[in-house]
């Protein structure tokens, strides 16, 4: 993609869920936390969106104080609203109400100038699935150094 510069991924979410379906959508942020967003300083391991009266919240982010902020800086772990169109809310909505699906932050960039976060559909994974995605890592691992090491 053109113009997006990649901030963080979320590789745990990777391992820990199995991703059903992504949205793009931004982050209402105040100046201060857009500063402090684009010098990494921010940190989403345990965070996850919500939908509460038709609107989608990010919960859990925490982005720390901008070192250059004065009086006015931002408050670290208060919960954002996520931009997104009524019918990109609604289609989440049936998903998440199924049993098991959680809205997840897979991973947050730049595009055009703005924080954009790529949100996913998640289904939490069992013990043995990610033993199968561990074992299934390793065997593409081996088959790739194979291939290099013939050439």
């Amino acid at each position: 993609m053109e113009g997006v510069k990649v901030l963080a991924r979320n590789r745990r979410a990777f391992y820990e869920y199995s991703v059903d379906d992504t949205l793009e959508c931004g982050i209402s942020l105040q100046g201060t936390e857009v500063k402090s967003m684009r010098g990494h300083k921010f940190s989403f391991v345990d965070s996850y969106a919500r939908i509460r009266n038709d609107e989608l919240w990010l919960v859990g982010l925490h982005i720390n104080e901008y070192t250059h902020g004065n009086i006015y800086n931002h408050e670290p772990d208060r919960t954002r609203k996520l931009l997104a169109h009524k019918e990109e809310i609604k289609r989440l909505r049936r998903k998440v109400d199924e049993k098991g699906f959680t809205l997840v932050p897979l991973r947050f960039y730049l595009k055009n100038g703005h924080v954009k976060l790529e949100l996913g559909v998640c289904k939490g994974k069992k013990t043995y699935d990610k033993r199968d995605t561990i074992k299934k890592r390793d065997q593409d691992r081996d088959s790739a150094r194979e291939m290099s090491g013939r050439g």
